[in-house]
C-alpha cells in the first residue's frame, strides 16, 4: 500500500494529498491552482504561508531566513538553489525575509543571518548559522534527517 502524505503547494499553500511514490520534480499538481508540487527551486514564504509548509505538510521545511543587504546571505542564494534541485521532494526549501517577516524571525530568534532551520511537523529539528555551500547544506540536511 502506498504511503499518502500531506503537501502544501509552493504557489497558493493548499494542502494536498499524495502518494509518497508520485513525488517527483514536475509530478503531482496542486488540486487548487494545478501548480507542480515540487520545482526543485525555493519557495519565499510569508507568515501566513509558513503554518503550511511547516506544520501541517509532511515534508520537512528547511528555511534560509536571509535578508537582501546580506552579503553572505547573497553568496549562499545560488547554493540553497542548487541543494533545492537535489533535496526535493524530500524536504522543501524556503526563504524568508527577515526584513519582511520580523515577525517570524523573532518567534524563532534569529540573530544572525543567513540562519538554516529545518522543521519537522512544525518542530525545529536542527539549526545552522552562517554561509554553506550546496554540498554542506545537503551533508547537513541528510544529517538531521538521517541521524
Amino acid at each position: 500500500m502506498t504511503e499518502m502524505l500531506i503537501v502544501a503547494c509552493p504557489s497558493c499553500n493548499t494542502l494536498n494529498r499524495a502518494p509518497r511514490d508520485k513525488l517527483t520534480h514536475g509530478s503531482g499538481k496542486c488540486g487548487q491552482c494545478k501548480s507542480p508540487l515540487f520545482s526543485g527551486h525555493p519557495v519565499a514564504l510569508d507568515a501566513a504561508g509558513f503554518d503550511s509548509h511547516a506544520v501541517k505538510s509532511d515534508i520537512p521545511l528547511l528555511v534560509d531566513f536571509w535578508a537582501p543587504w546580506c552579503g553572505p546571505c547573497k553568496a549562499m542564494a545560488p547554493h540553497f538553489e542548487k541543494a533545492a534541485g537535489h533535496l526535493e521532494p524530500r524536504v522543501r526549501l524556503a526563504k524568508i525575509n527577515t526584513d519582511d517577516e520580523q515577525a517570524l524571525a523573532g518567534q524563532f530568534g534569529i540573530r544572525g543571518i543567513p540562519t538554516l532551520i529545518l522543521f519537522r511537523h512544525g518542530r525545529e529539528v536542527g539549526r545552522q548559522s552562517g554561509m554553506m555551500d550546496a554540498a554542506g547544506i545537503e551533508k547537513w540536511v541528510g544529517g538531521m534527517l538521517d541521524g
